[in-house]
């Protein structure tokens, strides 16, 4: 069993400390996906904070014999405490190395609170008062300083560019495990429209799909899908078939780092990349309560029910009659518990 010291290090400190062992207690900026080595181990990156080293955050590199020992970081802003990890350079950058053979960690809610029991460990962690101050101080430093969020742009849905890299953050609504794990996401607005360049003949052999994910979800779920924003298909190529039970959280607001944009069969679709990082959001998270507020006020609006893309206000094409018949999404037509079987839709132009 691995043995401590007593003190911990700053992080500021520690990056001076080339190839010694240090122990460290730091705030949870993001995480990485879990993955297999190239051995028999996995491996994790966690990145971290404290009061002396609050810009980018130190990497810490985790090593452990299964995925379920990894770190599970349930929100940004938990705090981490690392004992024997060692610091290391690699192209310049300095970093920490978790070895599981004589590394500890153990992971405590951030909120603020004067309970100190950790939600998980690594190893035994032999619980101190001293550590209970420490602790409660990190608690109290993080109420001012809101770092779930606070050090990256995040883009909407609506901003989205094909073959662009971007931030989001978002809701996991749905899980769906295919050949690869995909998650369902959704932020409240409308990714931009999109040209379907197809031609009419092609479709009666091969007809674009009507939704981002080959499998059809039970009607139950379907219908508790939100009534209007686009629910965007993130792709996971991670591989591994534990990560659903271990990492993905349905009903979650998460922030994912560096995600890639593409559009596939004219529907758009985002995929991880080996430098995705992401971490799970508190629901009273400032930007998460700006989305809901958005939300809350498109809901409410007579035209909020239309997409984005046509407001202020759609083009004069066609003249329907009853004007004062509030606006609906398609998404609200479809759960309607008069909707229950196949209908056909046709327009009029006049």
């Amino acid at each position: 069993m691995s043995q401590r010291g007593d003190d911990y290090t700053s992080i500021v400190e520690a990056m001076t400390l080339i190839n010694q062992k240090v122990n460290l207690m730091g705030v949870v900026l993001e995480t990485s996906f879990p993955r297999k080595t190239k051995g028999t181990d996995y491996f994790c990156l966690v990145k971290i904070i404290d009061q002396s080293y609050q810009s980018r955050g130190l990497s810490v590199n985790i090593f452990t014999e299964t995925i379920e020992k990894l770190p599970l970081v349930f929100n940004a802003g938990d705090i981490i405490l690392l004992f024997n990890v060692r610091m290391k350079v690699h192209n310049s950058v300095v970093h920490a190395v978790f070895n599981k053979n004589f590394s500890l960690f153990a992971l405590f809610d951030g909120k603020y609170s004067t309970t100190f029991l950790p939600y998980q460990c690594y190893l035994t962690y032999l619980h101190r008062e001293r550590d209970e101050k420490l602790i409660l101080g990190l608690r109290k430093w993080l109420v001012d300083h809101s770092i779930g969020t606070a050090l990256i742009d995040f883009q909407s849905l609506k901003d989205i560019r094909e073959g662009d890299g971007f931030n989001l953050v978002c809701k996991i609504l749905r899980v769906v495990r295919e050949d690869e794990w995909i998650l369902l996401v959704w932020d409240g607005t409308d990714t931009p429209p999109v040209a379907i360049n197809a031609r009419l003949e092609d479709e009666l052999e091969t007809p674009l799909p009507l939704e981002s994910v080959a499998v059809r979800l039970p009607r139950d779920i379907f219908c508790k899908l939100p009534p209007f924003g686009t629910v965007l298909r993130l792709t996971l190529n991670c591989g591994n078939e534990k990560l659903g039970m271990n990492v993905l959280r349905t009903n979650r607001w998460v922030k994912f780092d560096n995600l890639r944009c593409q559009l596939l069969d004219s529907l758009w679709h985002a995929a991880h990349l080996p430098t995705t990082r992401f971490c799970y959001l508190r629901d009273e998270d400032h930007i998460v309560s700006q989305r809901m507020r958005e939300y809350d006020k498109r809901i409410k609006s007579k035209w909020g029910w239309m997409p984005l893309s046509v407001l202020p206000w759609p083009t004069h094409v066609t003249v329907t009659d009853h004007s004062e018949v509030p606006f609906v999404s398609l998404m609200r037509a479809l759960v309607h518990p008069k909707a229950l079987s196949d209908f056909f839709c046709y327009w009029t132009y006049c």
